[in-house]
């Protein structure tokens, strides 16, 4: 899973010097030239990384690359400062949201729905609820599975009644 996501964030840091070797654009060559020995070869793995991936998987990344080319400079900007507050994770941190992402994929489209809806409430709420909320998140993810599963039960009794 973690290895899929970093192989897609290089590959289309790769892609987008590819493209670009494809389509030429503004500025390319300039840029090309301004990088260091280091980042040149970083780039070039990058690349390398991106031709040994299936021809279907190169599809659907220059497919994501054009989409994401296609967004609202704002809306790039807030992505790229999304992927490098990531990279800045500890990796732990980096798998433990690959694997709740992976587990969010996994579910229905109408229990996403309900996830992005709780996820906006919360993100809307004042900073004290907010706070509440992420305090009692981290109590929960600290709970061994016994704990959670009497918690569960627990709550199941109050709502029954």
């Amino acid at each position: 899973m973690r290895t899929n996501a970093l192989v897609l964030a290089a590959a289309l840091a790769a892609l987008a010097g590819s493209a670009r070797a494809e389509e030429p654009r503004e500025g390319a060559r300039e840029r090309w030239e301004k990088l260091s020995p280091q980042e040149k070869e970083a780039v070039r793995e990058r690349w390398r990384a991106f031709r040994a991936l299936p021809p279907e998987r190169q599809a659907e990344m220059r497919e994501r690359l054009e989409r994401f080319r296609s967004l609202p400079p704002e809306e790039q900007e807030r992505i790229r400062r999304n992927h490098e507050a990531f990279q800045r994770l500890p990796p732990r941190e980096q798998r433990e949201i690959l694997d709740r992402y992976a587990r969010f994929r996994e579910m229905s489209p109408e229990r996403r729905a309900d996830v992005r809806e709780v996820l906006r409430r919360i993100l809307e709420a004042p900073p004290r609820e907010r706070q509440r909320y992420l305090d009692n998140l981290r109590r929960w993810r600290d709970m061994s599975p016994q704990e959670r599963e009497r918690m569960r039960d627990s709550y199941r009794e109050r709502r029954g009644r």
